[in-house]
This record gives C-alpha cells, structure tokens and sequence, in this order.
C-alpha cells in the first residue's frame, strides 16, 4: 500500500492553510501523533511521497533538449541516496523513489519521460490533441491546434491553443463522469470547521447543487460572458459557484474570503460583476468573521464609484452566525437557501469556444491596482488535467485533499478543476489545521483515507521554529537544502522524497515538477520541466545560457495552460510579462540549472541587491541565514548606503526559546560569509519576532524595506496583513 502526502505549508500562528502564486511548499502537524502515525506505516512497509509545490514561477532551458539529462547521464549512474537506507546530507545527494512505486506510476522512469516530453516539444499540437481528446467537445478545433506570437517585437502577443474547438469545463468535470458511470461515486467530502459538521456530494448530487445554482443566475439575467463575484469560504457553495458559472459561460472571479473590503472593491470595480455570492459569516477556529459587513462595505464603496451590484447571493452559515444577527438590504441581499433549491435540477451547457474566458483571478503587486489574470477555457482544461493526474500520479481509488482556498490558483486548478476533470474524490476542509487541537488534520487524514494530501502556507523554515516537535512545510520562496533536509531526515525518516514544484497564477498549472517514480531528487531543486514547457534560462541581454548556469528564468513558447492577458490592460500584459526578453514569457524569477540538468530557483529577479557592483539575491542570502540552527526565519531586502550603493539589511527570527544577543548576531553573519562569501554580509541584523505576512503567507517586503530605511510614515495600508501588530514590534526593535 502506498500513501501519498504532497505537502505544503501550514502556518499554526495564523491557522490558515496557504497557497500562494509567490510561495514554495510543505506540512505542518503539532505533537508527536503525525511522527507514530507515518514510522508506524513506514515501518509496516508502506510508502509515503511528501509534495512540496514551489508555487514561485516558470523555468529554464537551452536548445532543443540540451538543458535535460540524457538517458545515459550521470543523473541514473551517480552515486545516491536510496529511500530508507541513507541520510541525505548533501547537495549532490540523490534521493531515488522506491522501485515498486515506480513500476505502478503513470511515468515509471526517466526514459518514459523523456519520450513524452520529446513528444510534446517536437509535436506540440499532437501531443496536446490526444491530451485533448480525453474530454468532451461539442465541436473539434481546426487543422491549427495552437498560434502563438511570443515576440513582442513582431506585434501583439498572442496565445491561442484550440481556437474553434466548441466545449464546457462543467460538462468535463460533471456530465462526463456521471456517463461513464461515476454518478454515485462521491465527488466531494466537506469537513467543517467544528467536529461532527461534514457533508458528502456523489457527482450526480453536485451536478443537481451546480444546475440549481446555473438557473438562477440565468434567471437573474446573468449570461455567457457577465462577471460574477464570488466570495465564499471553503464551504461546498464554493465550487458549486465557481461550476455553475461555468456551466453559463460567466465568468467567475473569486476573491479570498481574507481579503478586505477594499481589496474586494478593487476587484469589484475593476470585472463589474453581476451578482456578488458570498455568506454570512465564517468561523475560524472560534474566530467569527463577518464577511457580509465587508461585502456590504465594498458595495457601497464601488456603489460611489459608479459600479452598482443588483444583487448580493448570501449563503446562511448558521453554524458561524444566524440569520437574524445579519445585516441585510432587502432591496440587494437574497438568502441562498430561499432561492437557489427552488431551482430546476435540470440546466442546459452553454457550449463555448475554447478561447472563450473561464475565470479571472486577481493578484495584488506591491504597487498599483491588482492585475486581473484571465484564463480561458480549452487549454486551461487540458493542461490541468494533465498536470494533476501526472504530478499527482493519481489513480481512480484516490482520496485526495488539497487544503489551499480556492480565493488562489492553487485552489482554482487544485481543488476545483484538475480532480474533478480526473473524476477524483476531493476533501474540502473549511477550517483551520489546529482546531481544536493540532492533530485536526491528521484526524482528517485518517477519517476519509486520504491518500494524496496537498497542502499550503508560510515558509518551511518557520517550522523548524518548533525543532523536532513539530511537523510543517513551506511555502512561497525556493526552499533551501537545509529545510529540506530537516524535513526529509526528521518527518520523512529518510523514506519519504519531498517534491518541490515551480509554478504560478499565470501558468494555470506545473510547469517544473518532479513526476514520482520517473526520476531521484535533489534536496531544494524543482527537477524538470513538465510535459511542453520549455524553460530558458537568459542572461541580462537575453542571450540564452546552455548548460550549468544561472540568469533569468524565461519560457520559449506557450503552454496550454497559459494565461492570455490582464483583464482590460493587454498592454500591462505585455510589458510586464513579455517587453523584457522579446520572444520569452519572462517568469520575474531567477533561477540556476546544475551540471546534471536540474533546476534551481532562487527568488524574485526584482529582490536582488546590488553591494558595491555585487548583484546578489536575497533568497541566497536568506538561505545562509536560515542554514544557521538557530535562525528560524529570515527575509532580507536592500537599504540605500552612502559607499556601497545598497547594503544588506536582514530581518531575522530566532528558533523557539533562543534569546537575542551580539554573539548571534556575529554568529549570523559569519555564516552568511562562509556560505557565499564576505560581500553578501549582512550590515544589520534586526531581530523579528514575527515577519509581516499577508493573508496568504507572502511576506511583504515593502513594509520591511520601509522599516530598514526609517521611512515609517509611508508604510501604507497595513489591514490586509495577517498580524498588523508584527509591525509595531518590529519598529519597537528597529535600534535595539
């Protein structure tokens, strides 16, 4: 028997499982009860893969093949680490996936992928055509498959894949499954926040729950192409909005239920929607949330700003606030359950291009207005299919828990469409990982025989925090050698590979991941590129690197899953994402590729310092930082110095128990000097007990940089962090 634990990051201070575009991955258990439960299994003979996705960005590559290993590299003949017998203790280490497991997966080796992977470089449109042809189409594409023009140079950027070909990612996920004779297997267990509150969906019951919805949305004059709001928790109501949606041809937006009500008003005025769904109030733990309150708020703020919502769908989550306690406009709100069930079970597709826009999700920069990536149907539905059932190696008998919000990508293609269009079994949990008790998500595990878990949050290396007590995972930045191998070597035992997959908002899916059972592992790296990537890794005037090198991480033609612009502003599309290397999608990450061909990503191309000509990379330094045993976390950003141009300013939290003192501060230091060197020294070590993180786990190094410049009268809106008194800490420790 094999388990599969693919892994995020959950923040225990916060209580939310995350999932960011920015974020790299792990898990998180408090107490021993995780530690018996896997060496007991380990023990009896089962396997375990823990996933850790790297949501940062794209990838890299050379000419044609030349930036992956050949069948008879090094890669297959070095020396390495074999599961269970030793402990990975160096980068060059290789960690090989068991060989039984192999022989089972979906790509039982490195040749078989190099074989697809061939395929779909050299046969893009064969390649994705049979993909393709595993779904519904009303009507085929044409002779084309895809057009692309990559070049801003050469006229408006363009991504097209299945142009003309006449579909519905509803029909896919529901109809599809239900005639293939699934519609009584279960499509969905909802586990809610309190013990004892769960629910359970057969497909052809969530078919019945999304055409009741489609119906009244039709009947409220919503049509193919009008924007709906969607602003829900993790509570079944929340695909069902986001299918149902899609069953109409609207296009869904969904908006995290964390954010503000400025936040939700910026995304409200910018896709003017229709209707805005969302409920009354959600608890979190024993935290209540009024959402409705901030609903109404964003509201009437759009509302002044010359965008007016008719109508305010509002589930009633008794179990967080009654109906009577709810604020309510009679002439906007309508309670979901007075509506909604009186609806026809029965609602026709709306069949629509494979261009057509599924949905818009919104991501927020530190600057401007958020950028509203919009995504369309066809390639969407292919590519994410594909990426699941590959990455995932899924099989029918699966039950699988993603624990990101479907408010992210993660969530969008993760929970909702990649299992669904798979005919999985998903789990989604509407609570926090530690309510009531910290083995609430290990009680889960064990309650559904959940055997993939996916899961998301803040950085790996905050829960080395915890030492050996606690089990966690990362999320956001590329993980560094040394979390992953605490991590392998105390949760794992040494048995359990961690993957580390790159990806973000605007590619839809994986674009590097480990495939299990295809080929070993290294500690911190991303591995390969999936099925049709073509990563490239360029230097400052673009010329692209083969072979051992590190630059910026490009791609060097679409995707299915890509992203085809921002909502009403192609021309932010293109300059953002397309003006710097023309020809590439530049990902904004950079990234390094080894002498054996894998991949390396090191962080944000834009969080680079420049010391005295030295262009140096905080993940780099950050990574030397938390190498250190007694440094939990640390982020680092770039100050203005009167000789140096830039010097480096690190904002560091100390393991559980460890005090503030000059001797760590030197400590700090000198391993930053021996890992890189004495220039990527930092100039100050400010102590941190916390980082100010946003809702999903990103840190906001703008707030930080403000504080390392003593600027703290621009620090900006700070509502949307997830601990805003994190601030006024860290300015109460700025000279200290």
């Amino acid at each position: 028997m094999a388990v599969d634990i693919y892994c995020n990051l959950v923040d225990r201070r916060m209580g939310y499982c995350w999932s960011h575009k920015t974020d790299p991955f792990l898990v998180v258990a408090r107490g021993s009860g995780f530690f018996k439960a896997i060496r007991a299994s380990v023990d009896a003979g089962n396997r375990f893969r823990l996933r850790l996705p790297a949501m940062t960005n794209n990838l890299t590559t050379t000419n044609r093949h030349s930036h992956l290993p050949a069948r008879n590299s090094a890669v297959l003949k070095r020396k390495a680490v074999v599961i269970g017998e030793a402990v990975a203790s160096d980068d060059a280490d290789r960690i090989f996936p068991d060989q039984d497991f192999a022989q089972q997966a979906h790509v039982p080796d490195f040749g078989k992928y190099l074989e697809m992977y061939t395929w779909s470089i050299e046969d893009p449109a064969g390649f994705w055509s049979e993909m393709a042809d595993g779904f519904y189409w009303k009507k085929k594409w044409g002779q084309q498959v895809n057009s692309e023009n990559l070049d801003i140079t050469k006229g408006n950027i363009k991504i097209e894949w299945f142009k003309g070909g006449i579909t519905n990612i509803c029909y896919n996920c529901l109809d599809r499954n239900i005639e293939s004779g699934n519609g009584e297997k279960i499509a969905i267990h909802w586990e809610g926040n309190d013990r004892g509150v769960d629910d359970s969906l057969t497909y052809n019951q969530l078919l019945d729950r999304v055409c009741q919805l489609a119906n009244y949305l039709k009947e409220n004059g919503v049509k193919k192409g009008d924007s709906v709001i969607i602003y829900l928790p993790m509570l079944m109501e929340l695909p069902i909005s986001m299918l149902a949606c899609a069953r109409i041809g609207a296009v869904h937006s969904v908006v995290f239920a964390g954010f503000s009500a400025e936040s939700l008003e910026q995304r409200i005025i910018d896709c003017k929607p229709k209707i805005v769904i969302t409920c009354n109030a959600v608890k979190r733990g024993t935290k209540v949330i009024n959402l409705k309150d901030i609903v109404d708020s964003a509201l009437s703020e759009s509302s002044q700003n010359g965008v007016h919502v008719g109508l305010c769908l509002t589930y009633a989550n008794e179990p967080a606030m009654k109906r009577e306690d709810t604020k309510w406009q009679k002439q906007r709100d309508v309670w979901w359950q007075d509506v909604v069930p009186k609806c026809s079970t029965k609602c026709d597709v709306e069949w629509v291009d494979a261009e057509d826009p599924l949905f818009l999700l919104y991501t927020s920069g530190s600057t401007g207005k958020p950028k509203g990536v919009l995504h369309t149907t066809g390639g969407y539905m292919v590519y994410t299919a594909a990426t699941f059932k590959y990455a995932f190696d899924y099989k029918p008998s699966d039950i699988y828990w993603c624990t990101a919000d479907c408010g992210w990508i993660t969530g969008h293609s993760y929970v909702a469409y990649g299992p669904l269009l798979n005919g999985a079994t998903v789990l989604v949990y509407e609570g926090v990982p530690n309510y009531p008790d910290p083995g609430r998500c290990w009680d889960i595990v064990d309650k559904y025989k959940v055997t993939i878990f996916y899961t998301a949050p803040t950085l790996v290396r905050s829960l080395m925090r915890d030492g050996n007590e606690a089990i966690l995972g990362s999320v956001g930045e590329p993980i560094n050698p040394s979390a992953w191998r605490w991590f392998y070597n105390v949760v794992g035992d040494s048995r359990c590979p961690i993957s580390d997959t790159w990806w973000q908002t605007e590619t839809g899916g994986f674009m590097i991941t480990p495939l299990p059972g295809a080929w070993p592992q290294k500690p911190g790296s991303a591995t390969f590129p999936f099925f049709g990537v073509q990563p490239a890794i360029v230097d400052e005037k673009g010329k692209e690197m083969e072979g051992e090198c590190s630059g910026y991480l490009c791609v060097k033609t679409s995707w299915p899953g890509a992203f085809r612009t921002l909502f009403g502003d192609h021309e932010r599309y293109e300059t953002t994402y397309f003006s710097a290397f023309p020809g590439y999608y530049f990902s904004g990450d950079g990234c390094s590729r080894d002498k054996d061909g894998y991949y390396w990503l090191t962080g944000r191309v834009d969080d680079v310092i420049n010391v005295s000509g030295h262009r140096i990379g905080t993940a780099e330094v950050e990574s030397a930082l938390v190498s250190h045993p007694k440094c939990a976390e640390a982020a680092v950003v770039g100050v203005e110095h009167e000789v140096k141009g830039q010097c480096i300013y690190a904002f560091v939290t100390p393991v559980e128990g460890v005090e503030y003192s000059e001797d760590l501060k030197k400590s700090l230091v000198l391993s930053v000097r021996t890992n890189i060197g004495a220039f990527a020294a930092p100039d100050k070590i400010h102590w941190a007990p916390g980082l100010p993180k946003t809702r999903s786990g990103k840190i906001m190094r703008r707030i930080l940089r403000k504080i390392a410049s003593r600027q703290l009268d621009e620090l900006g809106d700070t509502s949307t962090l997830a601990d805003p008194n994190v601030v006024d800490q860290l300015i109460a420790l700025a000279d200290s």
